[in-house]
């Protein structure tokens, strides 16, 4: 059900990211920017793989691409030592709900493991509260709090 990305599945995974967008964003962002902000280090990571860095794709059945995960190694800003991070984590629209989600995170997580990583962290908007219930669910809690303001 999961795999590592083929050359073919570029444009998919870049198409994809558009559901990054898909709640009520804040007034001072745009879809396009939400959508586009990851597409350098995916398209990094899927041209030149390496072993800080994981992509995987939802495949229910042979040639029905579902989902995909991007995770990366970052540092924690308190202890210093290196953790597994989720990029993006987008599923097809009309797939959700069927544990793919769960399974690319799983992928991920059991990825972080092999490292010797023993965290996973994330990103989420706080208006984003479908991604958040889906986080919820699956033992990640919220630790900060952005904030934002635009100076004129």
């Amino acid at each position: 059900m999961l795999r590592p990305p083929l050359p073919s599945d570029e444009q998919f995974l870049i198409a994809l990211t558009e559901r990054l967008a898909a709640f009520p964003l804040p007034p001072w962002r745009t879809a396009a920017e939400v959508a586009a902000a990851d597409h350098p280090i995916l398209l990094d990571a899927l041209r030149r793989p390496s072993p800080d860095s994981l992509v995987l794709v939802a495949e229910p059945e042979p040639g029905q691409r579902a989902g995909f995960i991007f995770a990366t190694t970052r540092t924690d800003y308190f202890t210093g030592q290196p953790q597994g991070y989720i990029e993006v984590l987008a599923v097809v629209p009309g797939m959700e709900r069927r544990g793919i989600g769960r399974a690319l995170m799983d992928g991920a997580e059991q990825w972080a493991r092999s490292l010797g990583y023993t965290q996973m962290t994330l990103n989420v908007f706080a208006r984003n509260e479908a991604a958040r219930a889906v986080y919820d669910r699956l033992g990640y809690e919220p630790e900060l709090l952005r904030y934002w303001k635009q100076l004129t």
